[in-house]
């Protein structure tokens, strides 16, 4: 199957692992390729077995999945990977976003919510779970202005709602669950997302995830 995903799964309880392969393998365009107990496991089962994706435990002994993150992009290793936690703690958010994490689940996601994200991150978008959304809308609002503008975000004027619109897109959100967690109509989140999009010179949601990542804008 050329279309295949393959996957990695790294976490030190076996019987996440198990939960989650069996989730997986039912699935007929995902593979798993490998499985850590650690950290070092992970980063070498990336590099042996050259997955698409990686799905890593946010603790986990001899490094975290956060440092496992900042190791694989500090090679500047393409892989997209999801954070997997049983925390929606606003830190450790905050800290696999800056790593360079694709997504971030919770443990307790279904089984449909899973799927989704792991197709949205595979196919170059970014997915954060449940709340997660409005935590980053919450750091956007409250932090105060950056110690510097990149060239990028001083050319284009990014607003605050834009950033908020962009954080839920990202996230997989659409034009009526955008409205709803600004409580804007859905014709306002059309036409807030067709204007970022057309100041940011993107077509479509790969590419905007990209620009972001490129330009650091959120």
């Amino acid at each position: 199957m050329n279309n295949s995903i393959r996957v990695a799964l790294a976490d030190d309880h076996v019987f996440v692992r198990d939960g989650i392969k069996s989730l997986l393998e039912t699935e007929e365009n995902i593979i798993v390729v490998g499985e850590a107990t650690d950290g070092l496991e992970a980063l070498k089962i990336v590099e042996e077995s050259k997955p698409d994706l990686l799905i890593v435990d946010i603790r986990m002994p001899h490094l975290t999945g956060i440092e496992v993150v900042e190791k694989l992009r500090a090679k500047e290793n393409p892989i997209k990977v999801i954070m997997l936690s049983m925390h929606e703690s606003e830190e450790y958010v905050l800290k696999s976003i800056k790593a360079g994490a694709d997504g971030y689940l919770l443990k307790g996601s279904s089984k449909e919510e899973f799927l989704k994200a792991l197709h949205t991150v595979a196919n170059g978008g970014k997915y954060f779970t449940g709340d997660i959304s409005s935590i980053l809308i919450n750091q956007l609002s409250n932090s105060s202005a950056p110690e510097h503008k990149n060239n990028l975000e001083d050319e284009v004027a990014i607003t605050k709602r834009e950033k908020e619109i962009l954080t839920l897109l990202l996230s997989g959100k659409g034009n009526k669950e955008i409205a709803e967690a600004l409580n804007i109509s859905k014709r306002t989140a059309e036409v807030h997302r067709f204007n970022l999009m057309k100041k940011l010179k993107v077509k479509n949601l790969m590419e905007l995830s990209n620009k972001v990542t490129e330009y650091s804008l959120l």
